[in-house]
């Protein structure tokens, strides 16, 4: 039996979670404990505490209750209570996800313990240093003792940058080890989407019918944080709709909509709020999201995990981004980085308009939780 402390502080990593969650208590019963401590980086109700009922997952055993704050405070708060946990508890490992603030505290405060680090999502690369997920993730991986690479070229990237044959040695005399191990986010949307099509009711509650909508989300600081950028995108979302006469259904995410007012320029906002073309509604739960994306005719967004689950249920997707970590998305011709740049978008669009798109199997086989936890008790 082996003890694991499961670090989660956002949204996306509440979901990811459940995939090892649910094969801990499935395959993996009697040989694997979980426990699992929220840093509370992010903790809105309808954005956190309803992922736990909804997905299945145990509540958290720890709660930091950090909040919000400059990123050198709250990391600082997060690393002081992983701490804490860890000494308070042993634990044979820390399995981290992603590329988070609390990614980055639970490394460091189990590195320093000696505790072995675990990365889920390894080997991610935007190669955009002005991106906190971007260092986040770097130091993540030097400090891991297991690499969970998600693609072939998350897997070429680690290779490429030294681990294949790292000289670093962790407690134990333990090499560090790579591993492909597909995309636990693929094992959810194949576990989740039949599912989502029996509970979700959200085509009645955002007014729309299957394939007859755009999905828009929008939620990083890059984007909503700046005036000319936030103007861009929402012009062409509208400019776009009402040229093609679809809906655009937007999940609107606490920071998008605190910014909206003030960071649109004026006659944009005020088109916004008369459009019957963009639907803005409350941010989505876990089960409508897979049903929107499941069921749109296209995705627009600048969050790497909806460019994924795009991709998982075969739908183009225009990423908001200057670039994206998932280059295999756009190297198949799935997806179009159009930045924040109103013609871009607008070309990206018509781009896929009509067109068929390829999407081979690239995120793995659907057992990427039970390949990481054999692994981890191999290890």
């Amino acid at each position: 039996m082996i003890k694991l402390l499961t670090v989660i502080g956002a949204r996306p990593q509440i979901i990811k979670a459940a995939a090892i969650s649910r094969a801990v208590r499935g395959p993996f019963s009697g040989q694997v404990e979980e426990k699992i401590l929220h840093t509370g980086q992010h903790y809105d109700a309808n954005m956190s505490d309803v992922f736990f009922g909804e997905l299945g997952i145990p509540q958290p055993d720890f709660n930091l209750g950090v909040g919000s704050g400059r990123h050198g405070e709250q990391t600082a708060r997060m690393i002081a209570g992983i701490e804490a946990v860890l000494l308070q508890e042993h634990f044979d490992g820390v399995i981290l996800y992603g590329d988070t603030n609390s990614t980055l505290a639970g490394a460091v405060a189990a590195s320093k313990l000696h505790v072995p680090v675990f990365h889920v999502e390894a080997g991610l690369r935007s190669f955009n240093m002005a991106m906190p997920e971007e260092v986040n993730r770097i130091v993540c991986d030097q400090l891991s003792s297991i690499l969970f690479a998600p693609t072939e070229t998350a897997c070429r990237n680690l290779m490429r940058e030294g681990f294949g044959d790292s000289p670093a040695r962790f407690p134990g005399g333990k090499k560090r080890l790579v591993c492909r191990s597909g995309d636990v986010m693929y094992d959810n949307s194949l576990y989740f989407s039949a599912l989502a099509q029996k509970r979700s009711r959200i085509f009645e509650q955002a007014g729309v019918a299957p394939e007859q909508y755009i999905l828009a989300t929008i939620h990083r600081d890059h984007n909503t944080d700046e005036p000319a950028r936030l103007t861009a995108i929402f012009r062409a979302l509208l400019d776009i709709a009402e040229e093609a006469g679809t809906k655009v259904v937007l999940p609107l995410h606490p920071r998008t909509a605190k910014m909206l007012p003030g960071n649109v320029e004026h006659s944009v906002f005020a088109r916004l709020e008369n459009s019957r073309h963009i639907l803005r509604i409350p941010p989505a739960s876990f089960l409508d999201m897979i049903a929107l994306e499941k069921n749109a005719s296209l995705v627009m967004t600048d969050s790497g995990g909806v460019q994924k689950e795009a991709f998982f249920f075969a739908r183009p997707c225009i990423i908001l981004r200057p670039e994206t970590e998932w280059v295999e998305i756009i190297e198949h011709g799935a997806g179009v980085l159009a930045d924040a740049d109103y013609a871009r978008i607008r070309e990206a669009y018509r781009t896929f308009a009509g067109r068929k798109v390829a999407f081979p199997p690239l995120f793995g086989d659907g057992h990427a939780a039970e390949k990481i936890l054999t692994a981890l008790l191999a290890y």
